[in-house]
C-alpha cells in the first residue's frame, strides 16, 4: 500500500519527505542516502540525487526496496 504524506505548503523537498516518510532519521542523511540508493520522482527514468528537489502533490516518490510514497495536500 502506497503511504500518502500529506502537507500544507505548496510543496515539500525530497530530503523532507525522505524524513517524514522515515526512510531516514534526519535531514542530515539526505545527500548520503540519495547518493548511494536510487530514488526516482514519478515516471522519471534517471534516479534524483539533489535532496532540495521539490515535490509537490501528485508525485510519487519510488526507492528500491522501500514501499512508494506520494505527496497530497488532502487528508
Amino acid at each position: 500500500m502506497e503511504e500518502k504524506i500529506v502537507i500544507q505548503t505548496q510543496y515539500m523537498t525530497l530530503g523532507q519527505a525522505l524524513k517524514e516518510a522515515a526512510v531516514i532519521d534526519s535531514g542530515g542523511q539526505a545527500k548520503w542516502f540519495l547518493a548511494e540508493i536510487p530514488v526516482f520522482i514519478n515516471d522519471e527514468q534517471e534516479a534524483e540525487s539533489r535532496r532540495g528537489r521539490k515535490l509537490f502533490p501528485g508525485d510519487t516518490v519510488y526507492i528500491e526496496d522501500e514501499p512508494a510514497f506520494s505527496i497530497t495536500d488532502e487528508e
